[in-house]
């Protein structure tokens, strides 16, 4: 077996790895660069091989930054299979089209406006593209193997994160390599622990939050003090959220809030289609959940959706108190945008921070304390409190890995840390080197390694 690295090494997107097996071609997960724009330019460039001569596409789940590729490949030629979860399968009907569509309105606002290097801008890929995509996903069960590709067996298992997410096992004759995806967290509101993972030889592990260690605080509490101190400036309070995960858990919160009276009645509205769309998909997978029927419903009814792009130009003219729940999770595009440059200049309103902010983004220079953001190529001040709550996030921390990492019932052979920035990535190394005495790999962009029968 020969694995490369083709994504998500130095940076938490792009996840990308091609594992090339008895001459087939397996990419797991087919993700987006996102952040800087060095980064952002890879999407653009053509991947080491033919989309044409990779055979099968396996995700671990939905996430744009683990899916976003697969438009633009089929347009470029694979025809292969796509597996995944139920729940990827049905988030990325979702998830991708969005994609695609937001990608054609931003080239046609650079060019309604005059903005970028490129005349005319063009979409990565467009709507259609994606739908055409969509057509190549197989849905694949829970524990049940498979072969992707000959000669070689795939098994999925529960890595939390988000609906559908999961651990990867595949397994040669020779020797078998487990693939972590985006791992959860134990105590997760909305989702199970991450399975206990299976033996393997080799291991890919995620690394988003390595180096830290997420606060032990009641994450919802912190929500609800953000509410009302925001409230009572008759401030908005705007919340760039993911839309898939982050947006519901959000929601979920708010609604135990308001039941609770811990919070003022103030209107919430979530203007993204797409995660109003998800919760429908939550609902159909409430099994994989750990809420209750009524506790799903609730969810639901939490917030009034907004569905028009005219809706939520609105939205942008009134003023608070209020909550607006808005795409994309690091403020890089989409409604949240359009929001953050109506409500970041005035001091009454709140932004607040609800996950990972990746280098580059908007999201990560709201984190740093910019005093301004670049927004349709203007600088728009800051004059809004900026918050964050780090017990929110999906990711789990250092610890929680490395807590995950002894369920394995021998060490493998070699660990490749992934999907962290350096600093990240680097002290996950350290501790599982130090704590569990591991061979350790902090791969690098590009890099290829022959995955033996283990001695």
């Amino acid at each position: 077996m020969q694995l490369q690295f083709l994504g998500a090494t130095g940076t938490v997107t792009g996840s990308k790895y091609l594992v090339r097996h008895e001459g087939a071609q397996l990419l797991v997960d087919c993700g987006l660069f996102q952040g800087y724009k060095q980064l952002r330019l890879r999407n653009w460039a053509p991947l080491p091989l033919p989309a044409a001569e990779i055979d099968a596409v396996i995700l671990t789940h939905a996430h744009i930054d683990h899916s976003g590729y697969l438009p633009l490949m089929v347009r470029q030629g694979f025809r292969g299979p796509v597996f995944c979860s139920a729940p990827t399968r049905d988030l990325c009907r979702i998830l991708l089209p969005d994609s695609g569509g937001l990608q054609e309105e931003e080239a046609d606002y650079a060019n309604r406006h005059g903005l970028g290097k490129h005349h005319p801008a063009l979409p990565l890929y467009t709507r259609a593209d994606a739908v055409a995509a969509l057509e190549q996903l197989h849905a694949v069960a829970w524990h049940e193997e498979w072969e992707p590709i000959p000669g070689l067996r795939a098994s999925l298992a529960h890595a939390g994160h988000m609906l559908g997410g999961s651990l990867l096992r595949l397994a040669s004759a020779r020797c078998s390599l487990l693939f972590s995806g985006d791992l959860g967290r134990p105590a997760d509101a909305l989702l199970p622990a991450p399975e206990a993972p299976p033996a393997a030889d080799y291991l890919v592990v995620e690394s988003t939050y390595g180096d830290r260690q997420h606060p032990t605080g009641d994450a919802m509490e912190e929500l609800g003090e953000v509410i009302r101190r925001t409230a009572a400036r008759a401030g908005t309070l705007v919340i760039p959220a993911f839309a898939v995960g982050r947006a519901q858990a959000l929601l979920h919160g708010i609604q135990q809030l308001k039941a609770r009276k811990s919070i003022p009645q103030v209107p919430v509205y979530l203007d993204s289609p797409m995660a109003a769309s998800a919760l429908h998909v939550y609902g159909r997978h409430r099994d994989e959940l750990r809420l209750s029927e009524a506790e799903c419903r609730a969810m639901e009814k939490a917030a009034h959706v907004v569905a028009t792009p005219d809706e939520s130009r609105a939205l942008s003219a009134r003023r608070g108190p209020m909550v607006i729940i808005a795409g994309s999770g690091m403020a890089t595009g989409g409604r949240v945008v359009h929001h953050l440059k109506a409500f970041a200049p005035d001091h009454r309103n709140t932004i607040l921070l609800a996950g990972f902010q990746a280098g580059g983004t908007r999201g990560a220079s709201l984190q740093a304390g910019a005093p301004t953001l670049r927004i349709h190529g203007e600088d728009v001040p800051v004059r809004a409190e900026v918050a964050q709550i780090a017990a929110l996030s999906a990711h789990a921390d250092g610890a929680e890995i490395e807590s995950w990492l002894r369920g394995m019932p021998r060490a493998p052979v070699r660990t490749f840390i992934t999907h962290g920035e350096p600093a990240a990535a680097d002290a996950l190394r350290q501790r599982i080197e130090r704590h569990l005495g591991w061979t350790v790999t902090v791969p690098e962009h590009g890099e290829t390694f022959q995955l033996g029968a283990p001695t």
